[in-house]
C-alpha cells in the first residue's frame, strides 16, 4: 500500500536537511489540510529543545506528531484504499500486445477448498507411518490451516522454519523449530548475526541442492508441507528423541511427494470433486471473454489429463476443449521450459498414450510432456505477445521472462485477504504511527545526553511493539507473504523480478478491457524527493483504489 506518511515524512526531512524552511514551501493543492498539518509538526521538529528539558521537548514533539496522524493522516489514508479485486503492475504491459493467453492450471483455473489441504497432511503424515516407520503417535497432529505462510524458507540442517527478506536477512521473531519461535539470541548465536550468506541459501528454484541448505517453499501446495514438517520436529524434541534433520525433510518431502505421484491425492479430489475445488464460474467468464475477442490459449499443467478434465468439466462445462487451442498435461514444469530432448505426445480417450510422431498441436486434442523450444516451433507464439498465468513464481514463470520474453501474470491468492486487513482503520492508525515514530527516532537521535537517550530507547521498544502488532495482523507466526519489518519479504522480491502483473485471481481479468494498460507506479528511491502522493491525486492517475473501483466486487 502506498503510505502518504512516508513520502511526505521523506520530503519534509530532505527539505529540512537541505536548509529550507518547511513554512516556506509550496503546498501541493491536493494535499490540503493533511500537507499543512504535516509541515506545521515537522517544522516544529526544526526548533531546538530549551535548556535542560530535554524530556519536555521529546514528548511534546511524540505528542504533536501522534495527534496529527491520528486527526489528519489517517483518516486521509482511510478515505483512498486499494482494491483486492485490482491487477498490481511491477512492469508495465498492456494488453491491447497480448494476442495468446497461457494459463497454469491448478490455483490458477481451478482453486481448491481447504479440506485439499487438510488430505494432503492426513495422507503424508500416514505415510510417514507406514511406509517410513515414523512413530504412530505423530498421527495425532492435526493441520492448522493458519500456521504457515508461502514463500518461507526451511534450514534443512537445522530443521528451522523461518521468513528471510529480500536481501537475505532472517526476520528475527520469526524463526520455529517444531511448533515453537526460537529466541532471538538463539538465532543470532546459530547464524553469527541474522544474514544468510548466498552460498546457504536456497537454488534458482528454492530448491536445497549442490550445497544450498535452505529450501524455499513458494508453492500454495507446500503450505501442508511445512506444517507436517513443523510438528514431526515437534513430536521429536518434546520426546527428546535423536533425529538426523536432514533424513526427517527427506522423508517429509517423499511423503508429500507420493501424495502426488502416487494418484492419491487425484484420485480424491476426482471421487468428491464439489468438496475440493471451487466452482470456478468467473473462470468461465474469464476463459469466455477471451474466446469472443479472438484470443488464442492454450494450457500447460503438469497435473495428469483425467484430473484436469474432471476439474474443468466442473469449472467450466465439458466443452472447455473448445476454449483452448492446445493442452498439454504432465508437462514437468519447470523442465518443459528447460529439456530439449522430450518430445510431444498425444493422449487418447482414457489416458491411452499414442506412439505417433508429432507435427502439429491440434484444437480438441490433450497432449502430454513435450518441452517449450518445441512448442514454440509448433505454435509461433513467441515473444511479449503471450501472457503466461501461473501460481508457482520459479515453475511456472521465472525461465518465461527471463529466457523467452514472454510476459507472465502471477496468480496471488493470498493478495485479497493481506489488502482486506491493510484496508481496516486498526492497520492503517498503526502503520501511520509506526512511520511517524520512525521519523521521529531518526530525526532526534542527534540527542545523546542520558535524559534523550532513555526517552528514545523507550520509543525504541514501542516501534517494535508496533512491529510485532503488523506482523500479527496477517499471521501469528509469519506476518504477511510481502514484507518483513519494514524490506520486502524474499517472495515479493522474487515475484516482482517474475511477474510483469499479478493478482489474487483470473477473475481480476474481468474488470478491465482488453485495450487496458497496466502501468506500475513510481515510488521514489531513497535519495529522490516525491513529486506527489499518488493516493492523493486518484482522480488523474486511476490507481487501482477502493473508491475508483468500486464496482470490483
Amino acid at each position: 500500500m502506498t503510505s502518504a506518511v512516508p513520502l511526505l515524512s521523506r520530503w519534509c526531512r530532505a527539505t529540512l536537511t537541505a536548509g529550507k524552511k518547511l513554512t516556506h514551501i509550496a503546498e501541493p493543492a491536493s494535499c490540503k489540510g493533511v500537507w499543512r498539518q504535516c509541515v506545521r509538526t515537522l517544522a516544529a521538529l526544526s526548533n531546538g529543545p530549551e535548556p535542560g528539558d530535554m524530556r519536555g521537548y521529546l514528548n511534546s514533539n511524540y505528542k504533536e506528531v501522534k495527534q496529527s496522524i491520528n486527526e489528519e493522516l489517517a483518516p486521509s489514508i482511510s478515505s483512498n484504499l486499494l482494491n483486492p479485486y485490482a491487477i498490481f503492475a511491477n512492469n508495465e504491459m498492456s494488453l491491447e500486445d497480448i494476442e495468446v493467453y497461457g494459463f497454469d492450471y491448478d490455483y490458477t483455473l481451478a482453486f481448491y477448498s481447504k479440506d485439499l489441504h487438510t488430505l494432503i497432511f492426513n495422507t503424508a503424515r500416514d505415510l510417514l507411518i507406514n511406509e517410513h516407520r515414523y512413530p504412530k503417535e505423530i498421527k495425532r497432529f492435526e493441520y492448522d490451516p493458519n500456521f504457515a505462510i508461502r514463500g518461507l524458507h526451511y534450514d534443512v540442517h537445522k530443521a528451522l522454519l523461518m521468513k528471510i527478506d529480500s536481501f537475505h536477512y532472517i526476520q528475527l521473531g520469526t524463526v520455529y523449530r517444531g511448533l515453537n519461535v526460537v529466541p532471538d539470541s538463539e538465532v543470532i548465536e546459530m547464524y553469527e548475526g541474522s544474514h544468510v550468506p548466498l552460498e546457504q541459501m536456497s537454488d534458482f528454484y528454492g530448491k536445497s541442492s549442490e550445497g544450498n541448505t535452505l529450501k524455499q517453499f513458494m508453492d500454495i501446495f507446500s503450505l501442508p508441507e511445512m506444517t507436517l514438517l513443523s510438528c514431526v520436529n515437534e513430536y521429536f524434541l518434546k520426546n527428546n528423541i535423536d533425529y538426523e534433520p536432514v533424513h526427517l525433510y527427506k522423508d517429509v518431502k517423499e511423503a508429500i511427494r507420493d501424495v502426488h505421484v502416487k494418484g492419491i491425492l487425484y484420485r480424491a479430489v476426482e471421487a468428491d470433486i464439489e468438496r475440493y475445488i471451487c466452482y470456478g464460474e468467473r473462470t468461465q467468464a474469464v476463459l469466455s471473454k477471451l474466446s469472443n475477442h479472438g484470443k488464442k490459449m492454450f494450457l500447460i499443467t503438469n497435473s495428469p489429463s483425467s484430473f484436469v478434465n474432471k476439474g474443468m468439466n466442473f469449472i467450466v462445462g465439458k466443452d472447455w476443449r473448445d476454449l483452448f487451442d492446445v493442452v498439454i498435461v504432465q508437462a514437468d514444469k519447470p523442465n518443459f521450459f528447460n529439456d530439449k530432448r522430450r518430445p510431444f505426445r498425444k493422449v487418447a480417450e482414457r489416458g491411452v498414450l499414442l506412439w505417433d510422431k508429432i507435427h502439429q498441436l491440434e484444437k480438441g486434442q490433450t497432449y502430454k510432456q513435450g518441452n517449450l523450444f518445441e512448442f514454440l516451433k509448433l505454435t509461433g507464439w513467441r515473444g511479449s505477445k503471450v501472457l503466461y498465468f501461473g501460481d508457482h513464481i520459479y515453475s511456472d514463470l521465472a525461465d518465461l521472462t527471463l529466457k523467452h520474453g514472454w510476459r507472465t501474470g502471477a496468480i496471488i491468492p493470498e493478495l485479497k485477504s493481506e489488502l482486506k486487513i491493510m484496508n481496516t482503520s486498526h492497520y492503517i492508525k498503526t502503520m501511520a504511527w509506526l512511520q511517524g515514530l520512525t521519523g521521529l527516532l531518526e530525526r532526534m537521535q542527534v540527542y545523546r545526553d542520558a535524559e534523550s537517550q532513555m526517552v528514545l530507547q523507550d520509543w525504541i521498544k514501542e516501534r517494535q511493539e508496533m512491529r510485532d502488532l503488523a506482523r500479527t495482523m496477517f499471521n501469528r507466526q509469519f506476518g504477511s507473504i510481502f514484507r518483513t519489518n519494514h524490506n520486502p519479504t524474499y517472495f515479493l522480491r522474487r515475484l516482482s523480478r517474475f511477474a510483469d502483473i499479478y493478482m489474487e485471481s483470473l477473475s481480476s481479468l474481468l474488470n478491465y478491457d482488453l485495450h487496458h494498460t497496466f502501468f506500475p507506479k513510481r515510488t521514489p528511491l531513497q535519495h529522490e524527493l516525491p513529486v506527489f502522493s499518488e493516493q492523493q491525486y486518484t482522480a488523474t492517475l486511476r490507481t487501482p483504489l477502493g473508491r475508483e473501483m468500486a464496482q470490483i466486487k
